[in-house]
């Protein structure tokens, strides 16, 4: 934008209070979702990003969220992800781990606990917010899948 003013007042930073989300956003069954961030509330352009909470020995349905890449980062609790075709593959995530989920990837959240309410952040790759809910009959016992790159290695 050269040579032209831009009130950064009205279109610079903006806060969003916790307890000013919007969950009139798309739910799935077995969570709240709640949105902080969308074109809407801030004029956010290439990403969605809120709160999910899961209640205790609780999950989600199966469901994807289309073309957009997915990022969960955990705050409190023990979450259980399950993905694929028939949910067949399973891995955990504690408070300060993340999750990624890309485009397409058909997936479950469970609460590991039986106690304790899972709270996560969520940030999408679109200020679309997309939740695209699916009848799959999981595989009765899914394999456990561990984070393995070229630089943390499966255990022995």
């Amino acid at each position: 934008m050269s040579g032209a003013h831009i009130d950064w007042k009205l279109h610079g930073v903006k806060v969003i209070p916790g307890d000013q989300l919007d969950v009139n956003t798309p739910q799935t069954p077995g969570m709240n979702r709640a949105a902080a961030i969308t074109l809407a509330r801030t004029g956010a352009q290439k990403l969605w990003a809120g709160t999910v909470h899961i209640y205790p020995n609780a999950k989600t349905g199966a469901h994807h969220h289309g073309p957009l890449e997915s990022v969960i980062y955990i705050v409190k609790g023990r979450a259980r992800m399950r993905w694929g075709e028939k949910l067949e593959f399973v891995a955990e995530a504690g408070p300060g781990d993340f999750i990624f989920v890309p485009p397409y990837v058909p997936h479950q959240e469970i609460n590991a606990s039986t106690s304790e309410t899972l709270e996560c952040v969520l940030v999408r790759s679109d200020n679309e917010a997309v939740a695209i809910n699916l009848e799959i009959e999981p595989v009765e016992k899914p394999e456990t899948v561990l984070w393995i790159d070229p630089v943390h290695r499966a255990p022995s």
